[in-house]
């Protein structure tokens, strides 16, 4: 290890703001924390997301430095990049970092990278090149993440596709490395807690049915498409006398009123509260399909040997369709139906997608990034 006396220790501030970019950023906050000759950690919550970003933070024992605490009910886009944008003026002229990660594609992400931009910080990108192509899927994370790898200074790209796309766009090769998927380093944290899931509803399930769950939020889901996803959540639960639908509804009241409005009180389908992250991990081992729209759980679910139906037109995370772990589904009733259907039928396409290899990792991906910076300061380059 290099003498910590020959040289100003790197002032790294993590910025983050939503319960998917705390999940995965947290294994990589940890490992930093074991370099801390090299390394001296701040980290920022904008709290984009304020519940559920806290209860992932109770979980790897991650207490911020700095709380933005920007939250507003049914808050536009505008509202959160004008608020982000300014207490984070004020905040990294007054910490002075040397180097700012974001992660991902949120709105936190984009602005924080932006406003790392502007005062010349340098930016580390983790779960960078993902792409559908398609400016408004998802909305707006996709121009998001375009943006930010603008601006960043250091890629972290997850697989050779990501890694590609980089590259295509002019990224230096050198500016790139592929470590896998951070979202497997924190499950495979998580599960190491061992976690107990006592839901009442999990303990009245689990040995007599077959488990689908469900996770629907996204902004390009609300009205129409987000009906069309209840429906047919209603036709499997009234088809199939063998399965419970365990859906843990998302707080944004453009989900949860209709959610409510056309799910509520059906048999076989459980709306509850969001779950703290032990206790999702707890319910994605527990299931036997999951349905979503979740980017990160297209990720989590292969670890976990269980078939994804996307709830999705298109996916930036074409390397699940590739390795069979996952199926786009779209929002048809009918299509969705029908995928569902097969897989609680036919083993044969069950196995298929469950034995499948996952394409995202191997849980050492936090361990890369940490190294990467390692090697840059031991070679003074940083």
């Amino acid at each position: 290890m290099a003498n910590s006396t020959q040289r100003k220790r790197i002032r790294v501030l993590f910025i983050f703001g939503t319960r998917p970019e705390a999940i995965k950023l947290a294994p990589v906050i940890k490992e930093f924390q074991k370099q801390l000759d090299y390394f001296e950690i701040k980290i920022c919550v904008t709290a984009q997301h304020r519940e559920m970003l806290d209860q992932v933070l109770e979980v790897f024992k991650i207490t911020p430095d700095y709380d933005l605490n920007i939250m507003e009910e049914n808050q536009t886009l505008f509202a959160t990049s004008i608020r982000v944008l300014q207490k984070l003026q004020l905040l990294l002229k007054k910490i002075k970092p040397d180097l700012i990660f974001v992660q991902g594609d949120t709105t936190t992400a984009f602005i924080s990278a932006l406003s790392g931009f502007y005062l010349k910080i340098p930016i580390a990108h983790v779960e960078a090149g993902l792409r559908t192509y398609d400016k408004y899927a998802p909305f707006p994370e996709e121009i998001n993440r375009r943006l930010i790898t603008q601006l960043a200074d250091y890629h972290f790209a997850p697989t050779k596709i990501a890694y590609k796309a980089l590259v295509k766009e002019g990224i230096a090769p050198s500016r790139i490395l592929i470590t896998g998927n951070t979202v497997i380093d924190a499950l495979l944290l998580a599960l190491k807690l061992n976690p107990h899931y006592n839901h009442p509803i999990l303990k009245k399930t689990l040995k007599t049915s077959k488990i689908i769950l469900v996770t629907a939020h996204r902004r390009e889901s609300f009205g129409k498409p987000f009906e069309n996803i209840c429906q047919a959540l209603k036709t499997i639960a009234e088809n199939h006398k063998n399965v419970e639908i365990i859906y843990p509804v998302h707080p944004n009241p453009n989900i949860r009123k209709p959610a409510y409005k056309f799910l509520n009180g059906i048999d076989r389908i459980h709306l509850i509260p969001p779950q703290d992250y032990l206790s999702f991990a707890t319910l994605m081992k527990a299931s036997y399909i999951i349905l979503t729209d979740s980017g990160g759980i297209q990720e989590e679910a292969p670890a976990l040997k269980k078939p994804v139906l996307i709830l999705r037109e298109k996916t930036e995370r074409p390397e699940a369709i590739a390795a069979g772990t996952a199926k786009l589904v779209g929002t048809i009733p009918e299509e969705i139906v029908k995928a569902t259907n097969l897989l609680l039928h036919s083993q044969r396409a069950y196995q298929k997608m469950a034995k499948a290899r996952n394409p995202f990792g191997d849980g050492k991906a936090s361990k890369r990034i940490v190294n990467y910076f390692v090697k840059l300061i031991d070679k003074r380059t940083f």
